[in-house]
């Protein structure tokens, strides 16, 4: 209504204008004089202005008449578009406006403004395969997905669009939550453009999910092939995925093909850690014990970590715990200043009850990076060596107070995992999880439930059994693992 109001005040006021200026022209002396064939004819100022205004119409209009000639002397010699063309050309120009119009408003955030130049420039230039895309993005930006995905739909009836159409949808699938239909429209995407890079990262991540490794390892092989991977990051995430494929190699029903994959999985990255703790146990199961402790060595000198010494164990569960520290000597000589080295001996130790030995293993650890687990074989250490209580009490208290150190930790959102995944369970980002400390370190709260006995509790118990409590509790995990068993308990 406002609207209406302000455009008929503006008309009056024009009116209004054009009524005072041919006043003050007519009172104005003077004019223009012209000849013709002898004749003169002189006009006043307004009829000047008049006349004017006719002469340029009528350059105009004989300009538009001979193009309308050319037109037809074009249609006459068999151009049978020339005249179609000629009455279209007003169109297209005022379609193709709208249309740079609407890129220009899509560009700047301006999303109904996007959508009326769309309909605008769908209006004059009667061309969906132009318009179409920018109908389903304007409606997208201003909130409309029902008229977004109409669009899209169209835009699948046409050959040179349909993966436009395809992927939009699959986008508002993902944004929906549906990742099973998304899946199958990033396949289709991807039949239609194998090199289209968001379509391929797009596609690996949803079969990650969807836990279909064998997919996700044909399009890891796309990327290698389009060259949207390089080789070694292509070696490391086939070894991922290969590993995924065989992470049921423990069940009593594992196939051979489940152990082969875990054995490749090292191949491919000897440096990845579940992969080579699989592979070692699928060696074991088929009672070849040397390779198993070649790779797992392997795989300590690139990366000591705690699944690898468990892994280790079992490939002797029956041996004493002297034997074991003697055995485990040959992984301390490959990194003996780790931090999990020193952690690892340090334990064994414990079992083995030589506690000055264990003690040396720690040295300055617990003061240079404390955390749970070291804080805790130190109370072990106390106890054994007979320290009083409020010593050994001191120790848990730091304990529980202390981070848990290193974890897996998603390199693209600092979430922590209990374990290995090959994607994070938090942003579902594929092959980003890493053994390090966390940025926001995580106070060991688990252990502090088994911990309390031990802080409040009978100082009699003997110091076998404090030792046996404080290394469930440095692992910050249930207090049993098969794994833990194999390392603690043996024969």
């Amino acid at each position: 209504m406002l609207w209406s109001l302000l455009k008929i005040l503006v008309f009056v006021a024009i009116i209004a204008l054009l009524a005072f200026g041919a006043g003050l022209l007519m009172e104005t002396a003077g004019g223009v004089q012209i000849t013709v064939a002898g004749t003169e004819y002189t006009l006043g100022a307004l009829q000047s202005v008049i006349a004017l205004g006719v002469l340029v119409f009528g350059v105009w209009l004989f300009l538009k008449l001979l193009s309308l000639l050319v037109a037809t002397l074009h249609f006459l010699n068999g151009d049978e578009t020339a005249l179609s063309r000629y009455w279209d050309k007003g169109r297209e120009r005022k379609g193709y406006q709208a249309l740079a119009d609407g890129l220009m408003a899509l560009a700047s955030g301006e999303g109904r403004l996007a959508l009326a130049k769309a309909a605008r420039a769908e209006k004059y230039l009667q061309k969906p395969d132009l318009t179409d895309l920018l109908v389903a993005q304007a409606a997208e930006m201003s909130g409309d997905t029902r008229k977004a995905a109409e669009a899209y739909k169209r835009l699948l009836s046409n050959q040179p669009t349909r993966f436009v159409g395809v992927r939009g949808i699959m986008k508002q699938k993902l944004s929906e939550g549906d990742t099973e239909t998304a899946l199958q429209l990033a396949e289709k995407a991807l039949a239609l453009r194998p090199k289209h890079e968001e379509v391929q990262d797009t596609l690996l991540r949803l079969q990650a999910q969807a836990e279909d490794w064998a997919g996700a390892r044909k399009t890891l092989s796309t990327k290698l092939k389009t060259g949207t991977l390089p080789r070694d990051v292509f070696k490391r995430r086939d070894a991922v995925l290969a590993l995924s494929a065989s992470k049921g190699i423990l069940d009593e029903g594992a196939t051979v093909e489940q152990q082969e994959q875990a054995i490749e999985a090292n191949r491919l990255s000897p440096d990845l850690v579940p992969a080579a703790a699989m592979a070692a146990r699928a060696y074991i199961a088929k009672g070849k014990k040397r390779p198993a402790a070649r790779l797992l060595k392997k795989t300590w000198e690139s990366q000591p970590h705690p699944d690898l010494a468990h892994a280790f164990a079992e490939i002797e569960p029956e041996e004493s715990a002297a034997e074991r520290v003697k055995r485990f000597d040959q992984l301390a000589r490959l990194k003996p200043q780790d931090d999990e080295t020193r952690l690892m001996m340090a334990e064994l130790n414990i079992v083995a009850e030589d506690f000055p030995e264990a003690r040396r293993w720690l040295n300055d650890l617990v003061e240079r990076a404390p955390d749970a687990r070291g804080l805790t074989l130190m109370a072990a250490i106390e106890r054994g060596e007979g320290a009083g209580d409020k010593v050994v009490q001191g120790w848990l208290a730091k304990a529980l107070t202390s981070p848990r150190g290193p974890q897996w930790v998603c390199d693209s959102c600092n979430h922590i995992h209990a374990e290995w995944a090959p994607v994070c369970e938090h942003c579902a980002s594929f092959d980003t999880l890493s053994w390090k400390r966390p940025e926001t370190p995580e106070v060991a709260s688990l252990a502090a439930a088994h911990m309390l006995p031990l802080i409040i509790g009978a100082p009699e118990e003997k110091a076998s059994e404090t030792v046996e409590e404080a290394e469930v509790l440095e692992s910050g995990q249930e207090p049993v693992s098969e794994a833990q068993e194999q390392i603690k308990e043996p024969n």
